[in-house]
C-alpha cells in the first residue's frame, strides 16, 4: 500500500492542510534555529514552513515512494542547506547529540514502537534541545469516537501505513522522559472524524544522558 498512500497523500490531506494543519505548521516551527532533524519527513508537507535561520535541515523519510515525492520538493524550502536520509525511526543512522530540534508531524501514529522511536529522538538531540510535534491521537476514552478508533483500528492500520487511531502521544513523550513546555489540543479541521483529535507543541530533552 506504501506507493499508493505516497500517490494520493498530499491530494487527501489538501482541506485540513488548508483549513489548519498550514497554520500549525508555520506557527510550530517558525522560532527554529540551528541544526534540525524532520522525521518521516514524508511528501515535504513541513518544507515551505522551515525558516532561513536554520543552518541545516535533515529529512529523514524511510519510504522510497514518500522519499521520491520529498526529493521533488526539497527546493520549496528557504534552508540553505538540505539533506535526505532513508533513515528510519526505529534507528536512526545520526550520531549522539547531534541536532538542536527534531520535528514530528503526523508520524508517531504510525511507528511500531513508539517508546523505541521517542528514544531515538532524544539520543541525536543535544541537551536542552527540543521535539516539536503535530500528532493525531486517541479521543477521549469516554467518548463514542474512541470506541469507534477503537473499532475500526485493526481496519485502518492495514490501509493507512500502520497508523494508529487510539495512541496516547502525549503519555509516550512523557514516558520517554521528555519535558513538555508547550501544548495544544485541538481537531484537525476538514479532516475523517477518526482523525481529528491532534495535540501540538514542544518537549524538551534536559540533560546529556536522557531526556
Amino acid at each position: 500500500m506504501a506507493w499508493f498512500v505516497a500517490a494520493i497523500y498530499d491530494r487527501w490531506m489538501r482541506a485540513s492542510e488548508e483549513a489548519c494543519l498550514i497554520q500549525w505548521r508555520r506557527e510550530l516551527l517558525r522560532n527554529l534555529v540551528g541544526e534540525v532533524l524532520e522525521v518521516g519527513a514524508g511528501t515535504g508537507a513541513m518544507l515551505p514552513h522551515y525558516p532561513s535561520t536554520i543552518r541545516r535541515l535533515v529529512l529523514a523519510e524511510p519510504d522510497r515512494h514518500m522519499r521520491h515525492s520529498l526529493s521533488r520538493k526539497r527546493t520549496s524550502t528557504s534552508v540553505a542547506r538540505v539533506d535526505l536520509s532513508d533513515a528510519s525511526l526505529d534507528a536512526l543512522s545520526m550520531p549522539d547529540a547531534s541536532f538542536d530540534a527534531v520535528v514530528s508531524a503526523l508520524v508517531l501514529c504510525s511507528v511500531r514502537d513508539v517508546s523505541r522511536a521517542l528514544a531515538e529522538i532524544c539520543r541525536v538531540l543535544r541537551p536542552g534541545g527540543q521535539l516539536l510535534f503535530i500528532e493525531h491521537v486517541a479521543a477521549p476514552t469516554s467518548s463514542a469516537r474512541f470506541r469507534w478508533q477503537r473499532r475500526l483500528e485493526p481496519i485502518w492500520k492495514c490501509v493507512a501505513g500502520n497508523c494508529h487511531l487510539t495512541r496516547d502521544t502525549e503519555a509516550a513523550i512523557l514516558a520517554a522522559g521528555f519535558q513538555i513546555e508547550q501544548i495544544e489540543r485541538e481537531s484537525m479541521r476538514k479532516a475523517i472524524p477518526i482523525i481529528r483529535p491532534c495535540i501540538r507543541g514542544t518537549a524538551r530533552k534536559l540533560t546529556a544522558t536522557g531526556c
